[in-house]
Formats: structure tokens, C-alpha cells, sequence
């Protein structure tokens, strides 16, 4: 690992522990104050440390915020399991669990369809946010700058006939999945397969997505819709679960 990446590390462990002054930090690391000053202001830059008005520093409202999201989204998979088996027990259909972490959104868990047929997410693989009901139904709860750390640049890779493959586009579809509190991927990603979602809340705003899949021969988009009352019961149960 870099030498300067295991040093800012070190420094914001020293911060955490106690605020510091720019020449206490040069002293314990054994570097020029005009360096550590760098250093800090460098973390400071991404808000990883700020400076306070006795002229310490201490951890940034950033990195705090960072703390919380990871903690909640290591929450997320237990704080839904039991509520996701039960939905599954009573839809039958594929539940997909999706967190936001960091700037990927990543399947945390899954509970197959009952007629056996797999489907490409795994747990553990990324999302494809444009093209999938749970990206969009976390992409819409997220200002731009979080959108766009999200997204992959354009262009896009077309799937099928309905996958949509502009920025301009998807910023439509999602103030419509926004406003409605629900997305659906219709065919966007294999013609034969649909899904809808719903985000999942925290106090601190979107941590993740919730998602019923049904081949399209089993179950139409329009009768997957029908289970709309149901799936916001489950993610808001899931909330309560999360504080």
C-alpha cells in the first residue's frame, strides 16, 4: 500500500483520538510542519478532517457521515432477512436486496424464485443502476453530484430494445419514479425478465432497494404491479428495523 495512503490513514486515527494542532501532528509523525500542513489540507479538501477554531483538527463531517452509511448498510442484509423470506413465502417471486455503498449500489441478498430459474445478479455483484429496478428506485432519492458518482459514463450498453441509454433520458424516468415512489425495470436488462422496486430509508436518508423479479411468462409487469402494497409494507418494515 502507498506510504502516503497508510500516513493520511494514521493521521486521521491520531485526530480521532484527540483533536491536534498541525505542530503536534508534524512532531508525532516526524515530518515538516509545512508538510503536515499539506497533508491536512489535503483531508481537509474531501472532508475527511476539518479545522476547528482553537485551530485543531479533528474528524470531518464527511468521514462521520461515511461511518454512519457503513453501519447502516452493514445493518441492512440483517435488519431485512426475516422480513424478505417472508415477502418471498408469500409472492413467490425472486427478492432482491440492494444497498448503497459508497458510490456502487451491490446486491446484499437474494431469495430465488420458487420455479428454480437463475438469474444473473449474485449476491455481492454490482447493480447496474440505469437498467434495474432497485438503481433506480436509489438512484431517484439521490441529488445529481450522488448520481453522478453512481453512474457509469456514458455510452451506456444497450441490453435490449428498452434499456435506456442516455443521461438525459434516465434523469425523466427517475423525477417519474420519485414522484410515484416506485420503479420497474421492463425488460431492460433481458427482455424476459421484469421487476419492481422500492427505496429503503434510514433516518439518514436512501441506504438501499428492495426488488420482486418475475420472468415475464410467469408473471406481466401490470400483475407484478398488484404487488406494489405489499413491497412497501416489507421496506417499510425493513426501516423500522433500522431506526
Amino acid at each position: 500500500m502507498s506510504q502516503s495512503v497508510i500516513r493520511a490513514a494514521r493521521i486521521i486515527d491520531s485526530v480521532a483520538a484527540h483533536p491536534r494542532t498541525v505542530g503536534e501532528l508534524a512532531e508525532e509523525f516526524g515530518l515538516h510542519r509545512s508538510t503536515m500542513f499539506r497533508e491536512l489540507r489535503a483531508l481537509e479538501e474531501v472532508g475527511y478532517v476539518r479545522r476547528t477554531s482553537n485551530g485543531r483538527y479533528t474528524l470531518g463531517l464527511r468521514l462521520i457521515a461515511l461511518s454512519q452509511v457503513a453501519f447502516e448498510n452493514l445493518d441492512l442484509r440483517e435488519a431485512a432477512h426475516q422480513h424478505i423470506r417472508r415477502l418471498h413465502r408469500e409472492v413467490g417471486n425472486t427478492i432482491h436486496l440492494a444497498a448503497l455503498l459508497d458510490d456502487s449500489i451491490v446486491y446484499v441478498d437474494k431469495v430465488e424464485e420458487q420455479n428454480g430459474v437463475r438469474m444473473y445478479s449474485r449476491i455481492g455483484r454490482a447493480v447496474l443502476p440505469y437498467c434495474s429496478g432497485v438503481g433506480k428506485a436509489i438512484l431517484a432519492e439521490l441529488d445529481t453530484a450522488a448520481r453522478d458518482a453512481v453512474l457509469p459514463d456514458e455510452p451506456w450498453e444497450r441490453f435490449t430494445e428498452r434499456t435506456l441509454e442516455s443521461r438525459q433520458a434516465l434523469d425523466r424516468e427517475l423525477a417519474r419514479v420519485r414522484n410515484q415512489g416506485w420503479a420497474e425495470d421492463h425488460g431492460e436488462f433481458e427482455a424476459l425478465v421484469n421487476c419492481i422496486a422500492v427505496p429503503i430509508r434510514s433516518r439518514s436518508g436512501v441506504v438501499g432497494a428492495l426488488s420482486i423479479t418475475a420472468l415475464r411468462v410467469v408473471e406481466d409487469i401490470k400483475r407484478l404491479r398488484h404487488r406494489l402494497p405489499l413491497l412497501h409494507k416489507t421496506a417499510e418494515s425493513i426501516s423500522a428495523e433500522l431506526g
